[in-house]
Order: C-alpha cells, then structure tokens, then sequence
C-alpha cells in the first residue's frame, strides 16, 4: 500500500509507526510541520509544510490553516495514497479533516480529546469536525472511547489500537557501567522518572517523596529524566528541601539510548495526573522487567495489579509514593518478580508486532473499500 502519515515527525511515536510499515515494505510518506529540525527517517518520504504566520493572533491561525490546507492538497495529489493517517485529532487531525481526503484515520493521542476540548469552544469544534469527518478512529485506551463518542465519533469506527513496544530492543540486561561511574550511582538503588518536566506529570510528588524515602534509604538516588517547563522550580525544590545530592537532573534522553537507563535502574516512577493508555516509558520499563509504581488513573489499572507486577498509588500523595518504593527498594525478591510479571504483560499485549499488524489489516480494509 501507499500510507502517507500526517504527525509531528519529531514524536518517538509517529517515527515508531512510520518505520514499521516502511520497513514492512510498503511505501510511506510523512507529511509535517515545519516548526522543528528532525531528522529523516529511512524508508520515509518526508514532507514538511512550510509555515507562515502573521503577529496578529486570530489572522495569524487562519492563514496558517489556508496556507497549511493548500499545501496538504498539493501534497495529496502528487502522493495519491491509499490511505491518509493522521495523528493527534485537535491539530493534524483538524487539518486532515480539512484536506476532504478520504479514507482519512484519525488517531487520538489523549489530551486532544481529554483536555484540550475543554479549553476553547473553537477546539471543541475543530476535534468534533476531524472525528466526525474520520472513516476510522484509533485509540489507545479504552476510557477515551466514550468522550470520543460524545465528541461526535461513530462508535462503529472506533478501534483500540497499542502504539506498541519493540519488546527486542526493550529487554532485560545487565546495569551500564559508563552510566553508573558518569551519575556516581554505583553503590547505590536507583529510582528513574522519564515523564516530562511538566504540570500535567507531577514530578513535585516524586521529588516530594524523596526525603521520606531517604529516611530509611539513605543511599537511594534519583534520575529524574526529561526537559520541561518546571525544571529550574524542580530543581529549586530539591535544593529546599535537602536532597539535591541524591537527585540526577539528567535532561531529555534520546529513545535509542532509554534500554540502557531502564536497565540501570531498580525502580521506574510515573506520577503523571493524566495519560491515555499506559504511558510508552512505562511499558518500555517493564518491558526491561523492572517494577513499575505509577499513578492509578485511566487504564493504568488494566496492565499494572497491584501488588502483582508493580504498585498503583493515588495521584499527588508522595507518601504513598514514598512507601511503595521503599517496601521494593527493601524486598529484592519482589522486585524481580514483578519485573518478570511486568514484562509478561508487555509481551502479550503491547507487542509493537501484534498491534501493527492488526493495524495493517485495518488499513487493508480502509483501502479496499475507497478504491476506485
């Protein structure tokens, strides 16, 4: 087939998609906007929108979404694909809606219809148009699937689709000396977040935790990975409260690199307040067999019992977070076993093969009934 993708070319996810179906042979485009570098993908026809916007807010976006729609049309024309995927429904799924391609998927990524609907009257419109304009609606979890159908998706078209985990580059190994001489973590359990320095992740809990944890773990220490909006606050926080020597701020890791920092770790952390499915660094971790301790929200519940291959603790309370990580931190026997719990769980259910190829057949399907 001929699948041309519309996302932002810079998200892990979109390359994740785009690679296997150009590496499955078929012949893939990529058509993004510009407002990034990225680097291209092999296999990949990559296209980028050129972006012109004014200083004035309101004819600023409507000129980007003329300008935007005429050069999309262009593209389609030239690429002529069998099928037009696009992700994240409140902007490239609003510009795709608007391109009047068909058959058109629409990919829901969690915010886009969670949160920013809730944000603007004109975002609610934009996400109801793409959805209702969509021949095929994915997502991946199952608690998005009813504010999909409020916002105007045909529930027939809906399908739950994993963004999937190369569960053979996500494996189990030995800790990387190089990264235990460079973070002086040697002798030492460690705890990793990967979750942007973001609101919505709540990292203030984890570092909150932190001192609780030190009281019984003196040697615990904390790599705190990612950029973001709240890094220097963090940091400040840390520093007020005493434990800047036992916190790693050790910045945004490239997805290449993340087996060797889940392998180095004892215990991976996700405070976050909001996700869609399982989050992809928490599935990648316990891919790595390592026990995971993430908020209880959404279908968290649905790959992690507690108890059983990780723990589930109320969002925004560190002294859950604290005590759940030092009951692991205590018991080495545990933490194996839910490592190798967790991993199970990955390889049954979030294989980026398995997911794919059902993805594949929809496409199959999608572009069977459109041609001509």
């Amino acid at each position: 087939m001929k699948i041309c993708y519309f996302a932002n070319a810079a998200s892990i996810h979109t390359v994740r998609w785009v690679k296997y179906f150009a590496d499955r042979g078929h012949e893939v485009h990529l058509i993004s906007i510009k407002t990034y570098e990225t680097d291209r993908v092999e296999n990949v026809n990559l296209h980028l929108l050129r972006v012109f916007c004014p200083q004035i807010r309101i004819v600023s976006y409507v000129i980007f979404l003329v300008y935007s729609v005429i050069q999309i049309r262009s593209l389609l024309r030239k690429i002529n694909p069998d099928v037009l995927h696009t992700h994240y429904v409140t902007d490239y799924g609003f510009l795709g809606a608007l391109s009047c391609f068909h058959p058109l998927v629409v990919t829901a990524w969690g915010s886009d219809v969670l949160v920013n609907p809730k944000v603007s009257r004109a975002r609610k419109l934009a996400v109801e148009f793409a959805l209702r304009r969509a021949d095929l609606i994915t997502c991946d979890a199952e608690h998005i699937q009813a504010p999909l159908v409020e916002l105007g998706a045909n529930p027939a078209k809906i399908n739950l689709i994993n963004f999937g985990i190369d569960i053979r580059k996500f494996s189990p190994g030995p800790k990387d000396e190089e990264l235990m001489r460079r973070f002086e973590i040697s002798d030492s359990p460690v705890i990793v977040s990967l979750r942007s320095l973001e609101p919505i992740y709540d990292i203030d809990s984890l570092v909150n935790a932190v001192p609780l944890i030190l009281r019984q773990a003196p040697k615990a220490k904390f790599m705190i990975a990612g950029r973001g909006s709240q890094e220097t606050r963090l940091k400040e926080l840390a520093k007020s409260l005493g434990v800047v020597e036992n916190i790693r701020f050790i910045g945004l890791i490239p997805n290449y690199e993340l087996p060797r920092y889940l392998r180095t770790a004892d215990i991976y952390v996700s405070t976050s307040l909001s996700d869609a499915g399982i989050s992809a660094s928490t599935a990648e971790a316990m891919a790595c067999e390592l026990p995971v301790v993430i908020t209880d929200f959404g279908d968290n519940g649905k790959w992690v019992v507690d108890g059983v291959n990780g723990f589930l603790v109320p969002l925004k309370n560190p002294e859950a977070l604290s005590s759940r990580i030092l009951d692991l931190l205590s018991h080495q026997e545990k933490r194996l076993r839910f490592g190798q719990a967790a991993r199970h769980v990955i390889e049954e259910r979030m294989s980026i093969e398995k997911e794919m190829q059902r993805m594949e057949m929809l496409y199959d399907q999608l572009a069977r009934r459109f041609r001509k």
